[in-house]
């Protein structure tokens, strides 16, 4: 079953529903045409995939990877995967998140999981409980897709 929404910034994307009844969602077009919103009030289960920038004020059940930067707000909530090139975290996530070059924690955020990222900036005020590994995350992931996960490594 596919069908077209319509997200805020009027950008039309394709939704399948797959046959485990998760919901992916798709965005295709060039990096610079695309700002996403999930806005408060709305919960997304299922995997998103885009070329642009994301911004999450409502709620995320599942995996997110862009090309560009994702920006969890004050009231956002994200359980499960995140990879992205940048990100600003204000809200709740509970994931194990890879970003290629900034990870911002801000001081209204709560994370809790696994960090890979190049630079990392947490604000005083922040809560974060997991682990992080500050290295080359290319070589992380290549390392990872060939071992498990990091935990798998250190055991």
């Amino acid at each position: 079953m596919r069908n077209t929404i319509k997200l805020r910034n009027r950008l039309f994307v394709k939704i399948c529903l797959r046959k485990n009844n998760k919901i992916m969602i798709k965005n295709n077009l060039p990096e610079s045409q695309t700002i996403n919103q999930i806005g408060s009030g709305t919960t997304i289960k299922g995997e998103i995939k885009s070329n642009g920038d994301f911004r999450i004020d409502g709620s995320l059940n599942g995996s997110i990877e862009l090309k560009g930067k994702i920006v969890v707000g004050e009231s956002g909530k994200v359980e499960g995967e995140i990879n992205c090139q940048n990100a600003v975290i204000s809200g709740t996530v509970k994931a194990n998140i890879r970003v290629s070059d900034l990870l911002e924690l801000k001081s209204s955020s709560k994370f809790e999981g696994e960090i890979i990222t190049k630079k990392l900036s947490i604000e005083p005020g922040a809560k974060f409980s997991g682990s992080c590994n500050m290295e080359d995350v290319a070589a992380n992931l290549n390392a990872i897709s060939k071992h498990g996960s990091t935990k798998e490594k250190a055991s």
